[in-house]
């Protein structure tokens, strides 16, 4: 047991950054056996403290207790000696390798034979069975990691996690990319965790999850501490308020668009693969958001791909404004004012290492050019300024890189990037992913005003209040088939789940 009662003290932690104070005397206490939430916006500070606290960035000021004593943590290897695990949202394992050999990168058994040392492939194996065993984790060490679904790539981070004996281990929006049972399996492992004392911090900008699994939730805001409550004294609506330092009366702006004549028709769609979408066929109005709802698997995404050109189809017809079209590539699509939102968008939207600047005007770096392969500057700055400022993104430069954006202000530059095409078309795919509810309002708010505009917009979203409260009409697809068609003004959760199950075996 602790001294204290805490297994983990951050104590008055600061941290700035050129231009931004990151964190503003930050106090984080958090106790053995228990799930710790740790809820803000984006940019509230929550990343900027895990990594202080996991040794990626060093605090300008504060400092860190384990156990009541002060620990010095320069480095992720200094963290994982001390107890300390931090399972991030984007999980890099080595694809190349089995599921054991990443478990154990870094620590290998081995074996002697004289001079020589040689891995012990046989006790790793055992090893590996028997901390799966110990977990109620049915992974096969030998399995190359790149075969495994994102569910079974997340068990072996925490069972990586667990082989260090750690006392506290950190979950980065760990329920992110999962399905209803995947996320039940991990529930399940972080009980097992606790019931050793293990102390969970979690993140997550689901209210639901939160509430259901926490034991204790601190919220930040602006790189500050707000507090620190009670799961069970907290309500969705409470959380709120304080993450964003008001009440939303309303989580879904209110809508003034008027869904007018056909822009876009799609008969029988048909992808070559087997186990891809077929025989798809919808219409799509002038200034209306169509939501695409169904579970994971039901191949929304592929379908969207398909009509940007990223994806080949073996049959099936599109119009756009009546004419028939051919779209084999997005820059065909991007001629038809067609623009796509992905669904990663740090694996297939940001180039990190860019300028906001770079990142905003890359799929339109025609409209700047000059002669001799020369590129206008004056207007690149003057329309990147006016598309930055119109979208509200936070950030002191548009030098900055994007990769230093929260969240939600990644996403606004990347629908920065596509209206300065001067599309019609805007498919979305997940557009609110991975962020939090007051830069979720401020997506909302573009959308409905774009969809006002006379824009004509796709919506594929996992979230069913979102698709709910944004869609004219909601379009069903269950295992790549269209299952149905729904009002959203009337439509109902049950409806959507007993569309979205249609086709599924029993």
């Amino acid at each position: 047991m602790t001294n204290n009662g805490y297994v983990l003290e951050m104590i008055n932690i600061s941290k700035e950054f050129p231009g931004v104070k990151a964190l503003d005397g930050v106090t984080l206490r958090v106790r053995p056996g228990t799930v710790h939430a740790l809820m803000g916006e984006n940019g509230a500070g929550k990343s900027t403290l895990m990594k202080c606290l996991f040794g990626i960035y060093k605090p300008d000021g504060g400092e860190i207790l384990l156990d009541g004593k002060k620990a010095v943590i320069n480095n992720a290897k200094d963290a994982l000696e001390n107890g300390i695990a931090m399972i991030h949202q984007e999980l890099h394992p080595v694809p190349y390798r089995n599921v054991m050999e990443n478990i154990w990168l870094g620590r290998f058994p081995v074996k002697q034979f004289g001079p020589f040392a040689f891995v012990d492939e046989k006790k790793m194996y055992q090893d590996t069975k028997a901390l799966f065993a110990d977990l109620g984790l049915e992974l096969d060490p030998r399995e190359v990691v790149k075969n495994l679904s994102v569910s079974k790539v997340q068990s072996l981070e925490i069972a990586k996690a667990v082989s260090y004996r750690s006392r506290v281990i950190v979950m980065d929006e760990p329920t992110s990319s999962l399905t209803g049972n995947e996320v039940e399996q991990l529930f399940r492992i972080i009980a097992e965790l606790k019931s050793r004392g293990v102390a969970i911090i979690y993140i997550s900008h689901k209210m639901e999850e939160i509430l259901r699994i926490s034991d204790e939730v601190t919220i930040m805001r602006d790189g500050k501490l707000i507090g620190t409550w009670p799961a069970e004294e907290l309500t969705t609506d409470l959380i709120i308020s304080r993450m964003v330092g008001r009440d939303l009366t309303q989580r879904f702006p209110k809508r003034e668009n008027v869904p007018g004549d056909v822009v876009l028709k799609v008969e029988g769609l048909t992808s070559p693969h087997a186990h891809s979408f077929k025989n798809v066929s919808f219409e799509l109005r002038k200034g209306e958001i169509l939501g695409i709802g169904g579970l994971v698997g039901s191949q929304r995404t592929e379908l969207v791909e398909a009509l940007f050109g990223l994806r080949a189809v073996s049959s099936g017809r599109m119009f756009i404004h009546g004419k028939e079209v051919k779209i084999k590539s997005p820059i065909e699509a991007k001629k038809h004012k067609m623009a796509l939102l992905t669904e990663e968008r740090r694996v297939t939207g940001i180039f990190p290492v860019l300028s906001i600047l770079e990142n905003a005007l890359i799929a339109n770096l025609s409209r700047y050019e000059k002669p001799y392969l020369l590129l206008d500057e004056k207007k690149r700055k003057e329309e990147a300024s006016k598309s930055i400022e119109l979208l509200r993104v936070k950030t002191p430069s548009l030098k900055q890189q994007i990769k230093n954006l929260s969240g939600g202000n990644q996403q606004k530059v990347l629908l920065a990037r596509w209206l300065l095409t001067e599309p019609d078309i805007l498919l979305l795919d997940e557009p609110t992913r991975g962020i939090d509810v007051g830069a979720k309002y401020e997506i909302y708010s573009i959308i409905a005003e774009l969809a006002k505009a006379g824009k004509s917009i796709i919506m594929i979203s996992s979230e069913m209040p979102e698709l709910l409260g944004m869609s004219d009409r909601i379009m069903v697809m269950c295992e790549g088939r269209l299952s149905g068609f729904l009002d959203g003004k009337e439509a109902s959760e049950e409806q959507v789940m007993r569309l979205a199950t249609a086709y599924m075996a029993g």
